[in-house]
């Protein structure tokens, strides 16, 4: 591959214009595409086998959902979005154990929180990003993605109790290949823990092939009854629909913060300040819509993947157009049944060890957010605010009931307990003097 001088790119360079300085041709550009796919394959796959949620709905929409994206934001952006592990404890609290006739009430709540997505992205426009993040700084975002993690806990344990032989080398092979990895290894740690226990577990028995055999090669990615829509009728609980709307919906506001992370670090690893052009509100709006797509048709939400971020920094190639291969190829994977199949068998230990990890790293962002904004603790409106959200979102969760019940006349609302530690962490920081 050699090297040329390109001209710097400006406001007004072509939605396709390469990137960086180097020239790729087709073979090497699908090339570089399939890398992009499996640099997020390992996580995007994880959330359904997490949740229960359809994996050829949910890779579908990934690469969907990427390609609206890059056509909001100018096609400017070299960014990938997979499914979201932030929404995880939202589909836990309506749908503990996959339930198939709850996953979609709990796909309309994530659908309602990416509302919020284009109603920021529009203060945004309107009156600029310093005055609309005022009412949701670190001490408020941070706690919140600490919780999230924390909440998820407890299951990540119990699945791992089912063979923690095989766990254990799930979380050894997650660490081994993100600290002494070399090349792509590195960037897809994940993707090899799950491999490499999941061939662990089939070798000692662990996994029941019976439904890969009967799958078929090829088949639609979406089930009507698993959408949105197959729940409107003449059975739709709409008390049930409030309280995964109540309770999903202040996850987005952690979701949205992420959002604005990750596109700061794409701008940081390409040289360009993609927050003002194309501008934080096309970004926010193309990953809002992205995320009310896919949950209406029964995928996960979707988010800006790091793991991509990473494959930029490691290849220097920072044209868009590879992203939307990657994007095409993720929609090529998911109308193959087969493929859905072998996700399904994998066993409980394989994801108990991965998603411990995932967990951990979750609550460990929040630590990070708290410690690079340098969130003065010592200050009490600060402890004070930490506290009420770690509280109530941890405490609710784990108390007997797992949420507070709220009657309303003929319907019963629960709000789980991260969405009561949002909604009070938020007013806490509103009406709390700063001094």
């Amino acid at each position: 591959m050699t090297e040329t001088e390109v001209p710097r790119l400006n406001a007004e360079d072509a939605p396709g214009a390469i990137y960086d300085a180097r020239v790729l041709g087709k073979p090497r550009m699908v090339l570089f595409g399939l890398q992009h796919m499996f640099a997020m394959f390992g996580a995007t796959i994880l959330v359904p086998a997490l949740t229960g949620l359809s994996v050829q709905a949910t890779l579908l929409f990934a690469g969907l959902g990427t390609l609206l994206f890059h056509f909001l934001s100018k096609g400017k952006v070299p960014a990938f979005l997979g499914s979201s592990f932030a929404f995880i404890a939202g589909y836990a609290a309506v749908a503990p154990h996959g339930e198939a006739n709850l996953l979609p009430y709990a796909c309309l709540g994530v659908a309602c929180a990416g509302l919020l997505y284009p109603m920021l992205s529009a203060l945004f426009k309107a009156f600029g990003p310093n005055r609309v993040m005022r009412y949701f700084p670190p001490v408020v975002t941070g706690p919140i993605v600490i919780s999230i993690g924390l909440i998820l806990a407890s299951s990540a344990i119990e699945n791992c109790s089912t063979n923690w032989f095989v766990a254990v080398v799930a979380i050894l092979t997650i660490i081994i290949c993100n600290v002494w990895g070399l090349g792509m290894i590195k960037i897809i740690p994940i993707l090899m823990g799950v491999i490499v226990s999941y061939i662990l577990a089939a070798a000692m028995g662990e996994v029941n092939f019976q439904g890969v055999i009967d799958a078929a090669w090829i088949g639609l990615p979406i089930t009507f009854e698993n959408t949105v829509f197959g729940i409107m009728g003449p059975n739709f609980d709409s008390g049930l629909a409030i309280t995964a709307i109540i309770t999903i919906m202040p996850i987005a506001i952690a979701t949205m913060i992420e959002h604005i992370g990750d596109i700061s670090a794409i701008s940081s690893t390409c040289n360009r300040d993609f927050i003002a052009n194309p501008g934080l509100h096309r970004t926010l709006l193309g990953d809002g819509l992205a995320t009310m797509l896919a949950s209406l048709f029964g995928a996960p939400a979707n988010t800006t993947y790091g793991e991509n971020t990473g494959v930029l920094a490691l290849t220097k190639v920072f044209d868009p157009r590879v992203v939307r291969i990657a994007a095409a190829f993720a929609i090529l994977f998911s109308f193959c049944p087969k493929f859905a199949a072998v996700i399904g068998a994998m066993p409980p230990c394989v994801i108990g060890g991965v998603s411990l990890v995932l967990y951990g790293m979750i609550s460990a962002v929040g630590i990070r957010n708290l410690v690079e904004s340098r969130v003065d603790l010592t200050r009490t409106r600060n402890i004070l605010i930490a506290a009420v959200i770690l509280v109530l979102s941890i405490g609710i969760a784990y108390s007997t009931a797992g949420a507070i019940v709220i009657p309303a006349g003929a319907i019963t609302i629960s709000l789980s307990g991260l969405a009561v530690g949002s909604l009070a962490g938020i007013a806490l920081n509103a009406i709390l003097p700063m001094e």
